[in-house]
């Protein structure tokens, strides 16, 4: 292993973040168990993304720490997590919004 992070660890977290961050546009439910909501208003979307981007870096996370020494961040790494998470998110935005019309 010569001190690098298994592929498997990698991608299963990168999967992980591609699937959770378009989860919010795919569908109707509120964090997909509550109320079907005909449309969704935004702000739940938003919020959804949010919460979604922290259980996938707490899933990161606890990656790093099961396979080694968790590394220490700072404010950097968390920007630029969330611009990565929002990037991710951009297919179900543009199925959401622009394909199908939002509301």
């Amino acid at each position: 292993m010569n001190g690098l992070v298994p592929v498997w660890a990698v991608l299963s977290v990168l999967l992980a973040a591609l699937v959770a961050a378009n989860l919010p546009f795919v569908n109707q439910r509120i964090f997909l168990v509550g109320p079907a909501r005909q449309p969704k208003p935004t702000a739940w979307h938003v919020l959804e993304l949010v919460v979604y981007a922290v259980l996938v870096a707490l899933l990161g996370r606890a990656l790093e720490a099961h396979l080694g020494q968790a590394a220490p961040q700072r404010w950097e790494f968390y920007a630029v997590w969330g611009c990565v998470f929002l990037t991710l998110s951009f297919p179900g935005f543009v199925w959401r919004y622009l394909r199908r019309g939002g509301r």
